[in-house]
C-alpha cells in the first residue's frame, strides 16, 4: 500500500506544448519539459491540453488523462480528422497577397472558429508588397464590414508599428495561428517569440524528426506578456465535415441576417422557392462569391452518404 500511495503522489499535472503524431512534449508547473506518450495508445492528445502524467522515468512520462477542455479546434474531411489546438480563446488567421490567398480558406476557418466558440482575428500580412495589394485590402475590408476583427501588418519589416500591432492582437490571449503555406506565419511567430525557431528545432531533434520542423504543432509563451501562441503547420484546405448546415448559417453574418423571411421554415437557401436569402442576393445585399461559397459548403454537408 505505501508503494501505491507513493506512485500516486508522484503523478503531476502538465500542459501539452508540442505534438507530432503520437509523440508529445509536456511541461510541468516549473517549466520542465518531458517527452510524453499517451497511455493506452489513444490518439486524443492535442497541443494546449492540460493533462495528468505518471511519474517520470528517464525524463519520459505517460499521459494518463486529459482535463476537460474549454475549447477544441479541429478540421475534418470525409477521410480523417485533424485536431489543431485545445483550450484556446482566439484563432488568428493570416493571409497575404502573395502567394495568392484563397478567400475560402479564411471563410472556412471562420466557420470552424464559430462552431468551437473561439474568437477569430484576421491579419493581412505582407502589406509592403505592391502586387495584388488592392485585392488583399478589399478582402480585408469586406471582412471588417461583416463585423470581424481585422489587422494589416508587414511582419517582414519588423518595425515598431508592426510589433505594436502584434502585441495588441496576441497579448493576454491563448491563440492558435493558422494560414495557408507561405503567408508569413513563421515571421510573425519570430516577432512574438524570439527563440521560437530554436525551440522547434529542439523538439524535432528530440523526436528524431530531422528537418521536418514544419510538421510539429508547438505552443510558445509570449515574450512580452502572459498568454501563449500555438503555431500549426501551414495547410491549404480547412475541412468542415464536422459542422452541420445550421452551424454554417449561424456563422455567416450576411446569410443569417436574411433567413427569417423564407417561405419554408426548413429552407436550405439553395433551390427552394420564396427564399429570403436568394432575394437578398438578387438585391445585392449578399455578394455572389459569398453565396457561392455557402452553396458549396451546404451541398457538401448535405450530400447523401454512400455506403
Amino acid at each position: 500500500m505505501p508503494h501505491k500511495e507513493q506512485k500516486h503522489a508522484d503523478r503531476f499535472h502538465a500542459q501539452v506544448v508540442s505534438c507530432h503524431g503520437r509523440h508529445h512534449f509536456v511541461r510541468d508547473e516549473n517549466g520542465h519539459l518531458y517527452e510524453a506518450h499517451r497511455r493506452g495508445k489513444k490518439g486524443d492528445v492535442v497541443v494546449g491540453d492540460e493533462v495528468l502524467c505518471s511519474a517520470a522515468v528517464d525524463n519520459t512520462v505517460a499521459i494518463e488523462s486529459i482535463s476537460p477542455r474549454s475549447s477544441l479546434l479541429f478540421r475534418q474531411d470525409e477521410w480523417r480528422t485533424k485536431t489543431l489546438a485545445a483550450n484556446i480563446d482566439t484563432l488568428v488567421i493570416v493571409y497575404a497577397s502573395r502567394p495568392r490567398f484563397n478567400p475560402w480558406f479564411v471563410w472556412k476557418a471562420l466557420l470552424a472558429s464559430h462552431a468551437a466558440g473561439v474568437h477569430p482575428i484576421i491579419i493581412r500580412n505582407k502589406t509592403d508588397l505592391a502586387e495584388d495589394a488592392q485585392t488583399a485590402q478589399e478582402f480585408l475590408e469586406s471582412m471588417r464590414r461583416l463585423g470581424y476583427e481585422t489587422h494589416a501588418i508587414s511582419a517582414e519589416k519588423a518595425d515598431s508599428q508592426s510589433t505594436l500591432e502584434l502585441d495588441t492582437i496576441f497579448d493576454h490571449k491563448r491563440s492558435l495561428l493558422v494560414g495557408q503555406s507561405g503567408m508569413g506565419k513563421s515571421t510573425i511567430l519570430n516577432l512574438l517569440v524570439k527563440d521560437a525557431n530554436a525551440k522547434t528545432q529542439e523538439y524535432s531533434q528530440a523526436l528524431n524528426l530531422g528537418r521536418q520542423t514544419t510538421t510539429v504543432t508547438t505552443l510558445y509563451d509570449l515574450d512580452r506578456s502572459d498568454g501563449f501562441v500555438i503555431d500549426s503547420p501551414g495547410f491549404q484546405e480547412f475541412g468542415l465535415a464536422h459542422l452541420t448546415l445550421n452551424d454554417v448559417i449561424a456563422a455567416m453574418p450576411d446569410i443569417v441576417s436574411h433567413i427569417g423571411g423564407c417561405r419554408f421554415a426548413n429552407c436550405k437557401h439553395l433551390q427552394e422557392p420564396g427564399c429570403a436569402v436568394k432575394n437578398a442576393l438578387q438585391e445585392g445585399l449578399i455578394s455572389q462569391e459569398r453565396y457561392d461559397f455557402y452553396c458549396a459548403v451546404a451541398k457538401e454537408l448535405t450530400k447523401p452518404t454512400v455506403w
